[in-house]
């Protein structure tokens, strides 16, 4: 089997293909490449650090520090949640026969990848503690959650848990949930314009969730998510319950209650704790 060597510039004549013969006594003109822009080799190792990611690292190190051996715990979803997972699977062996719920698929993928044992709830399992993050943080530790569209599952994953444990980064806190993103709503699909309509009698607006593709964005039950941006007055406990109570919401983004710790990372790696 003939071999083909590879070199810069022209290929090597192949058989049965004449070579290309220079005249005697004509110089070899080449081209000449244009110089390279090339950027020093240390720029990208300039990039800043996102405070961020110290922050969240601080509170999952801590959060999964709360974690005993043998117990049976839920895991929600986001990227604070993940990084707990991650741990706790760098220690299944030191928390041997920990059984985890998860509330998203995402979660679900990792935790399996870092080794865990993944259960469901059965109507019997009771579970010591339930991990989640949140998209903002009230001063009474009240939460807004549903960002990443895995409130129903979080919900429920909560309230089977006897302890509920925030984890999350201190930039989260906010005076009055609904600071920075709207109440994430769970509707069904079915007249989902209609009950849109009666959400407006209680919020300033209430926009449909769309896909990276433009798609109304689906969660994992099948149903949509609005978003909806609340009043500047009003209690929230008072819009909570009025949500739910409406023909056509599944379930809404805000856990006022539930939380009894919140443990937020700082971005100098240290944390800080809220109890209620």
């Amino acid at each position: 089997m003939a071999r083909v060597f590879r070199t810069r510039g022209r290929p090597l004549p192949t058989p049965g293909r004449r070579a290309r013969r220079r005249r005697p006594g004509r110089a070899c003109r080449t081209r000449a490449r244009p110089p390279r822009n090339r950027q020093p080799r240390y720029s990208l190792l300039r990039v800043p650090p996102d405070p961020s990611d110290a922050a969240r690292a601080a509170a999952a190190r801590a959060a999964s520090e709360l974690v005993e051996p043998g117990t049976a715990i839920g895991l929600g979803s986001g990227r604070a949640v993940w990084a707990v997972t991650e741990l706790l699977g760098e220690r299944r062996e030191e928390l041997g026969g920990l059984r985890v719920v998860v509330a998203s698929s995402r979660t679900h993928e990792l935790a399996r990848a870092a080794g865990l044992d993944v259960v469901e709830l059965d109507g019997e399992l009771r579970l010591a503690l339930a991990i989640d993050g949140a998209d903002e943080i009230d001063p009474d530790l009240g939460l807004l959650k549903g960002g990443g569209g895995a409130l129903l599952r979080e919900k429920i994953v909560v309230a089977a848990a006897d302890r509920f444990v925030v984890v999350a980064e201190m930039s989260k806190q906010v005076d009055r949930l609904g600071a920075t993103r709207g109440i994430p709503v769970e509707v069904v699909r079915f007249g989902w314009r209609d009950t849109r309509a009666r959400l407006l009698t209680l919020v300033e607006s209430a926009e449909l969730r769309r896909g990276d593709d433009g798609e109304p964005y689906v969660t994992d039950e099948g149903h949509y998510i609005l978003d909806c941006a609340p009043r500047p007055t009003g209690g929230m406990a008072d819009l909570a319950a009025a949500v739910k109570a409406m023909p056509g919401v599944v379930e809404h983004g805000l856990f006022l209650t539930e939380a009894s710790l919140a443990v937020l990372g700082r971005p100098d790696g240290e944390v800080e704790r809220l109890q209620r």
